[in-house]
């Protein structure tokens, strides 16, 4: 029953893969070339499958067919490089590695079956085995890089189905080698497997169609990364095989020896800056039409720009994100100032030692040219004579010094950043010329855009000072009111012992408040508020009345316990301007009414004056803004004040006010809970 499954499933395979070859050159949707050498894969892959099911797996006629099936389909991947647009045939070397591993492994499988003794046969099948699973994996890996640049068009699912082909070949050859022959049934299902992937290639001629091909950078490189490593284990093998014949009893020493030693160099030669430098330099230059992957080296420049890493600050990563597109080790971040470029910042460049003078030629020339400076071309004499002036003489005795970038923003120069000189050294073309213009011009962006930021910081710096001088200067002028008042009333009452002792409690608490006032202003940052907190409003009210009584009456109405959630500090500082301009606009004989009362659901404290009051579309449009006063003389930031510190502790400031009849200043704040003034009281 087995044998059967094999004969008729590979025998269906055949025939459909024979089928897809008539279909692949009667197509008129793909190029010629990739037509033939498609049918030819096809046909050969026909033959194989057939031969797999007359005469079997093992037999040299079947190995030999699937050793050429194979080449067939890396001429295939080949056709389908030339046609996507590889102009210098995008990995040659991989093709050429493979191809000789799978023409390795068809010679010793040959010579296998005709070696006498039963050992070496052995031998040479096992390593036979494992050129071919060799092979199929590199066939993989290549057409992986293959793959990407391929989109979603018919051949990419065509390729997909060849890659099954070989993933099947690599596990059905590992398991011959680990286990000296491969089940029946394993068999069995790769030809169904081949039956099912002849449909998905005539799938793919349903949605095939021209495409241009984009290679893989990435791909491309871990596909030499892992064919270097094949490479490098068949050396190990011929090198082993070699020693073993050769080094008689030392065998088992020398090989010993021979795989240290050789590893020991692999990982020498791996962790050489310089070798992967040149490698990269290598292949990019003949495996790929441009020097850089613009998308790649973009998304890792604009990475290191926004993104610190460990803390880095601007100037460094900026350095860092120019120094990476060339390879650079270092940099150095010259600012233009009024002097000329000047040394701010680097990046792995040392900054100790003698700072050089300002390059003011340099900066110069740099504004007017935005030209990227080549400092060996200068050097050497070769360069322009407007460039050779321009560099500085320090600059030049600088050995590791290479490039001059220059940063310009809308028309003016930000700076300029001295790359250091790559590990493999070269001279620069038109590729790093149009990548580092555009590359200086952000840089010079987001450097402006800090600077801007800076400004902006150190100007809201100033307003705050500003609008805390304003506030201190309104105080200070309350102040300097009580201490006139005071003075006033001490030519009538000065003999009064009472009127004595609350003239000295009011200077003092006036020197307390200037000292206040001038370590406010002395602050670098905003006073930070108190933690609100229930208080007794009516103890506050009779605390203002009596720290005011040598300067005007003030009376406090309360009809009931009144507790409020506020700071107090800005409460009593809020109050003390209400009540002072309530007592400036007061006739001196009559009294200022401190009110204390719920209203509203809050809790409410009122300022009552019997003054000139003030006008409805005074109160509405310009009593609550700064710098505005009815009286001669006034700042106008009591209200403006008054207002701004109830709106932090989450009330309000209402205003009643007619002309000739006095003005109510009502300050609503949150009241406390019942809970907190039942334990209060």
């Amino acid at each position: 029953m087995l044998p059967d499954l094999i004969l008729w499933s590979h025998a269906l395979a055949a025939l459909l893969f024979g089928m897809l070859a008539i279909w692949a050159v009667r197509s008129r949707e793909l190029p010629r070339v990739i037509r033939v050498s498609f049918a030819a894969a096809l046909v050969l892959t026909a033959l194989w499958a057939l031969s797999v099911a007359g005469i079997g797996n093992a037999e040299p006629v079947t190995v030999v067919v699937e050793g050429v099936r194979n080449l067939a389909w890396l001429a295939v991947m080949l056709a389908i490089h030339r046609w996507g647009g590889a102009r210098y045939l995008t990995l040659p070397i991989a093709y050429a590695v493979v191809a000789l591993v799978v023409a390795l492994q068809v010679v010793l499988q040959l010579l296998a079956t005709g070696a006498k003794p039963e050992a070496v046969a052995t031998g040479l099948m096992r390593a036979a085995l494992l050129m071919r699973a060799l092979s199929a994996a590199g066939g993989l890996v290549l057409l992986y890089g293959l793959s990407t640049g391929l989109g979603r068009s018919g051949l990419r699912l065509a390729m997909t189905a060849i890659g099954a082909l070989w993933l099947i070949d690599v596990n059905l050859s590992a398991l011959r080698y680990l286990t000296g022959d491969a089940p029946g049934e394993f068999q069995a299902m790769r030809g169904l497997a081949l039956a099912l992937l002849a449909a998905v290639i005539a799938l793919a001629f349903h949605r095939s169609g021209g495409r241009e091909l984009r290679v893989s950078r990435t791909a491309t490189l871990h596909s030499l990364s892992v064919l270097g490593l094949v490479g490098y284990v068949l050396v190990m093998i011929a090198g082993n095989a070699a020693l073993a014949s050769l080094g008689g009893d030392h065998a088992r020493v020398l090989q010993t020896a021979f795989v240290f030693g050789s590893t020991a160099a692999l990982l020498t030669l791996m962790s050489s800056t310089w070798l992967r430098a040149w490698v990269r330099v290598k292949l990019t230059k003949h495996l790929f039409q441009h020097r850089y992957d613009y998308r790649v080296e973009w998304a890792r420049f604009t990475e290191t720009l926004g993104r610190p890493q460990g803390g880095a600050p601007l100037a460094e990563r900026v350095v860092k994100a120019i120094a990476d597109l060339t390879q650079s080790p270092a940099g150095m971040l010259l600012i233009a100032g009024e002097e000329g470029l000047e040394r701010a910042a680097g990046w792995n460049w040392p900054m100790e030692g003698p700072t050089p003078g300002p390059a003011a030629a340099l900066a110069r020339h740099l504004a007017e040219s935005g030209r990227v400076l080549e400092l060996d071309a200068v050097r050497s004499g070769i360069a322009e004579r407007m460039d050779a002036e321009a560099i500085p003489a320090w600059m030049l005795d600088l050995a590791d010094a290479w490039v001059v970038v220059p940063l310009p923003h809308l028309g003016q120069l930000v700076g300029a950043i001295l790359v250091a000189r790559p590990p493999v050294d070269r001279a620069l073309d038109w590729e790093d010329f149009d990548l580092l213009k555009i590359a200086g011009r952000q840089v010079a962006s987001y450097l402006a855009e800090a600077r801007a930021t800076e400004a902006l910081l150190e100007a809201q710096r100033f307003d705050e000072f500003n609008r805390r001088f304003a506030f201190i200067l309104h105080d200070l002028k309350n102040l300097v009111s009580q201490l006139s008042l005071v003075a006033r009333n001490a030519e009538r009452h000065a003999d009064n012992p009472e009127f004595r002792a609350d003239m000295v409690a009011t200077l003092q608490e006036s020197a307390a408040r200037m000292n206040d006032l001038l370590a406010r202003l002395a602050q670098r940052q905003p006073a930070a508020a108190g933690t609100p907190r229930p208080l007794d409003l009516v103890a506050l009210a009779h605390g203002i009345a009596e720290a005011r009584r040598a300067q005007h009456a003030v009376r406090v109405e309360a009809e009931e316990p009144v507790r409020a959630i506020a700071d107090a500090a800005r409460l009593e500082q809020l109050l003390g301007h209400l009540v002072q301009n309530a007592v400036e606009a007061s006739p001196p004989d009559m009294p200022v009414m401190l009110r204390v009362r719920h209203a509203e659901g809050m809790a409410a404290i009122e300022v009552i004056d019997c003054g000139q009051g003030m006008s409805p579309a005074f109160v509405r449009e310009r009593l609550f803004k700064p710098f505005v006063s009815s009286k001669a003389g006034g700042f106008g930031i009591g209200a403006f004040e008054a207002s701004q510190l109830a709106q932090a502790m989450g009330g309000r400031v209402e205003v009643t006010s007619r002309e000739g009849q006095g003005s109510t200043f009502r300050v609503l704040l949150p009241r406390a809970p019942q809970s907190t003034m039942e334990e209060a009281a």
